[in-house]
């Protein structure tokens, strides 16, 4: 991190107060312009809400990407207070409630992601009570994910889709469902990968499954949603995805699917990619102790804020994310540290043997790549604790992010 990043974070964590997290909408608009870039254009992009839903930040997505993806009534309503139009709206999810479906439906969203015999009866009644014809795509799981993932929805008992050796009967009962109309197929099997190998083998099964599910509904998709699965560099051992490299590994799949679908829209889902490395968190070191030969740095932010830097959401081993005391000159590190947050559980721990030039009461500690799955998917409620601001910025400008 150069001393000009570290100076304006420093600014900005007076300014804003700590604990908060901070969201660079120019490097949110980057992203995009590198992954629409890397596939030539050729692929749609949807962003997928779950990995950062902040109203002001959605709404700044509005014309930036060509939809959204959500998963509960709550992303829908405020996919819609965002701008986004219903038609650019899919709806995903295993455990979609009734009243989410009618509400989805009654909205006409583009597509309902059908996961589940049940489902896809539930919204044909649903439709039918309307009047409706509601387009749906399929989410296919795949019987296997190739290596290289940080989580899988796939080759496995999942909650998620109908399982590849299943669509076949499932698609000969969908299509008695005469409310419903299949517009295409979607796919999603693995999250937070960073090899782009992997990343193509993965889509090559998606072709593969995309072409047996339309021979099987004897149908011409209109819509192919790829779960991307591109991953962030979350810690110092890391390196960032090459996207050159996926769209090169990739090319084959996709070249498939368009030969195969010259007529089908190719979409691209994804949501930590855009953002993860676009936020910050910041948090303040409210006192340090020795303990057993370790310092520990007590900081007024701590995993009610940020489970997944305490290595709480979807990590098997736990590591650090990577950290910097933006109040320490640039230099070689003094010592490691732990750093703890405030709550009263051993788990609360945001950095175990974080090499840093100083730690001190008052310093001001950047946990990167904190724009994705932070506030939301964090027990924010634990011991009442004030939740973490969320602050959006636009070069100059800042806004409250929650609004």
């Amino acid at each position: 991190m150069n001393d000009a990043r570290r100076q304006r974070l420093l600014a900005l964590a007076d300014r804003l107060g700590t604990p908060c997290f901070v969201y660079f909408l120019d490097e949110v608009r980057d992203r995009v312009a590198a992954v629409r870039a890397a596939f030539g254009g050729a692929l749609a992009l949807t962003y997928a809400i779950k990995a950062n839903p902040a109203p002001a930040l959605l709404r700044s997505l509005r014309g930036v990407v060509d939809g959204v993806d959500v998963s509960s009534g709550g992303e829908l309503t405020r996919a819609l207070a965002a701008g986004f139009p219903a038609a650019a709206i899919h709806f995903t999810g295993p455990g979609k409630r009734e009243a989410e479906l009618a509400a989805a439906v009654t909205t006409g969203v583009g597509a309902i992601v059908l996961e589940s015999r049940e489902e896809a009866t539930t919204c044909a009644a649903l439709a039918r009570a309307r009047g409706a014809r509601q387009p749906v795509l399929v989410r296919i799981a795949p019987d296997r994910v190739p290596a290289g993932f940080g989580d899988t929805m796939s080759g496995k008992p999942v909650a998620f889709g109908v399982d590849e050796e299943d669509m076949p009967a499932f698609l000969a009962e969908l299509a008695t469902h005469r409310e419903l109309a299949l517009v295409g197929f979607h796919a999603y099997s693995g999250t937070q990968c960073l090899k782009p190998d992997a990343i193509a083998e993965n889509w090559a099964i998606f072709a593969r499954c995309f072409a047996a599910a339309a021979t099987a509904a004897a149908t011409v998709p209109r819509r192919l949603v790829l779960g991307a699965g591109l991953g962030v560099a979350y810690h110092d051992d890391q390196q960032p995805l090459d996207l050159a490299a996926v769209a090169a590994a990739t090319a084959p799949a996709l070249a498939e699917l368009r030969a195969r679908f010259p007529q089908a829209r190719l979409e691209l889902e994804t949501g930590r990619h855009l953002v993860g490395d676009a936020g910050v968190y910041l948090t303040r070191v409210l006192r340090t102790k020795d303990s057993r030969g370790v310092t520990i740095g007590i900081c007024d932010g701590g995993f009610h804020h940020h489970l997944a830097a305490a290595g709480m959401f979807g990590m098997v081993l736990k590591r650090n994310f990577r950290l910097a005391n933006v109040s320490a000159p640039i230099g070689p590190a003094a010592g490691t540290f732990q750093l703890s947050g405030p709550l009263c559980t051993s788990l609360d721990v945001l950095g175990r043997s974080v090499p840093l030039p100083r730690l001190r009461r008052g310093d001001v500690l950047v946990i990167e790549a904190s724009g994705a799955y932070g506030p939301t998917a964090s027990p924010s409620a634990f011991l009442s604790h004030p939740s973490a601001g969320e602050w959006l910025v636009d070069g100059e400008t800042v806004v409250d992010a929650t609004r």
